[in-house]
């Protein structure tokens, strides 16, 4: 890798605007990195009407258009995604991988995330953990029924106040999306990195476990995996444990071999 800092993309979870990283995102910025989050078509905007909900492959399009846009400056770009994201930043680096002499992605780095095997959606990396009520509507939106119980599930290392008001900022998700198959698995072409959650409801650290497995497995190469106590959104309970493992996998020739 080059002596300059590389781009960061970073890819949000299901559910999430890219304003719920801010915390995250500013503070790697400071540290002289130039990182943009990601609106996926899959969530739901904040405000205005609902358009058609965007599939997987609509998010990993978008992803590749903000990776692309930093290839043509000639960067090496290090994508992060959260939880679902991790499905659609799989997909989109296909023919964005860093070549001899030229910008691209140089590393994926996987947070809580779901990672399928080639062919299978993100719905069935869960297909094994209980899954809380939700409501799908006509447009094929789907929404959180009991908000309480979900904010428990998903900020459980929070107090319950604190992660109800994060979930304030959660928006609805598109259904199609969690059930696209992968048709590119980009782990295998680049170095990976995972942060695993060891407290995570939602995506049960066994779970993140038999990701790491299959990366290593399909890949070939080791996984650089961090474990750390907390939920499934650190970016909201330990942002600056994420921002240190951020600037460390983005940080240096040696993190990325």
């Amino acid at each position: 890798m080059s002596q300059s800092k590389p781009s960061i993309v970073l890819v949000p979870g299901a559910f999430a605007p890219p304003e719920c990283y801010e915390g995250v995102t500013t503070k790697v910025a400071s540290q002289g990195y130039d990182i943009h989050a990601v609106r996926l078509p899959s969530v739901a905007p904040s405000a205005g009407p609902l358009p058609p909900p965007g599939t997987m492959y609509d998010d990993a399009a978008a992803i590749a258009r903000e990776i692309s846009r930093l290839v043509e400056q000639g960067k090496e770009v290090v994508v992060v995604a959260h939880s679902y994201g991790g499905t659609p930043a799989s997909q989109s680096v296909q023919g964005l991988v860093k070549r001899e002499g030229a910008g691209g992605v140089v590393r994926l780095a996987y947070l809580a995330a779901l990672v399928p095997s080639l062919g299978a959606p993100a719905a069935a990396v869960l297909a094994d953990v209980p899954q809380r009520e939700t409501s799908v509507d006509e447009q094929g939106w789907i929404s959180q029924v009991d908000i309480p119980a979900f904010a428990a599930a998903c900020f459980s290392d929070m107090p319950p106040d604190e992660g109800l008001a994060w979930m304030q900022q959660f928006t609805r998700h598109s259904a199609v999306s969690m059930v696209n198959p992968l048709t590119y698995a980009g782990y295998k072409d680049v170095p990976v990195a995972y942060l695993l959650c060891d407290g995570d409801r939602i995506v049960p650290p066994g779970v993140q476990q038999q990701a790491i497995d299959r990366i290593a497995s399909e890949s070939g190469r080791e996984v650089d995996v961090t474990v750390i106590p907390t939920g499934h959104v650190p970016v909201a309970s330990a942002p600056e444990v994420v921002v240190d493992w951020i600037v460390r996998v983005a940080g240096g020739d040696e993190s990325i071999q």
